[in-house]
């Protein structure tokens, strides 16, 4: 076969390496919260799944402390009723793994005691692969972001997942505004350091009393806001960002602006989250590629 012909085929081959590479993402179920009964109920998961783009060829990852908490993969009808009794797969050892295999929703419950009706169930829905998404286009100014949207500043449900999840898509430039609306005498919005915000203490560097609270992003780094009523931080009412510089140049899709991640430690660890567990079970990225690369090479030879 002529050398031309060769070299279409390994650019193919190589074509097919990096859309396989694209187009599979694994998820950290809850993220650092992991698989357990969720603060709030129900809400927690789907907060973190509403955050996700689920894809053919993804994998979840549930990490749960064994024998204490599982995994089942049921129907519709069973997530509903919180049936378990005859799961598709029932995996009880962490980290549980599950890849997406074909398009639809997914359905996963904790088969132990009452932990389902408690919120330790998960839905999502799988589609194909879009392929990638264009660049963002550039920013002409300043952005104003209203905290929660709708939700407005208050204890949330679902534990502070719900703020973690809100600031994920989001890219915070220095001149952006954040707008803090809540209830006068029953909220308010404290700028507090990490290790406040980590701790949830009341030390604060500025407090906001009267609604709507605007908040002018002055600094690139983070920016760490709580709440100084009695629980409220803790209950999840603090809200984690980053800001990057005053203008942003068209970045590869993906690349944004994350707070530190939601932990049952109430804030982020020094230096950013900390990574998932590592999972122990087989590289399914590994397998693909290195079949490949194998019947490239023996193509060659």
């Amino acid at each position: 076969m002529g050398g031309g012909h060769k070299f279409s085929i390994l650019a193919i081959a190589v074509a097919a390496l990096l859309q396989y590479s694209a187009a599979q993402t694994t998820h950290y179920v809850g993220d650092d919260l992991g698989w357990l009964v969720p603060p709030g109920g129900p809400i927690a998961y789907q907060i973190w799944a509403d955050a996700q783009t689920f894809t053919v060829g993804d994998i979840l990852v549930f990490n749960f402390t064994d024998g204490e908490q599982d995994v089942a993969w049921v129907t519709k009808e069973a997530f509903k009723n919180c049936n378990s009794t005859d799961p598709i797969s029932l995996k009880a050892t962490s980290p549980a793994n599950f890849t997406l295999n074909t398009t639809g929703e997914y359905y996963f419950i904790s088969t132990k005691d009452r932990h389902c009706w408690l919120g330790q169930k998960l839905a999502i829905n799988v589609t194909e692969y879009p392929g990638p998404s264009p660049s963002p286009t550039p920013r002409s100014g300043p952005v104003t972001y209203t905290v929660g949207d709708d939700l407005g500043w208050l204890v949330p449900p679902g534990g502070e997942l719900f703020y973690a999840a809100w600031a994920y898509d989001k890219i915070f430039l220095v001149g952006d505004t954040l707008v803090f609306n809540f209830v006068n005498g029953s909220q308010d919005v404290a700028v507090v350091t990490k290790d406040n915000y980590k701790n949830c203490t009341n030390s604060t560097i500025e407090v906001y009393t009267t609604s709507p609270a605007n908040i002018t992003l002055t600094t690139i780094g983070e920016h760490y806001f709580t709440s100084t009523y009695e629980r409220h931080c803790f209950l999840g009412q603090k809200l984690a960002i980053n800001v990057t510089g005053k203008s942003i140049a068209p970045t590869p899709s993906g690349s944004i602006a994350v707070p530190p991640s939601s932990s049952v430690s109430y804030g982020p660890t020094p230096g950013g989250p900390s990574p998932p567990p590592v999972s122990s079970a087989p590289n399914v990225n590994g397998y693909f590629f290195t079949s490949l690369l194998i019947a490239v090479v023996a193509f060659f030879y």
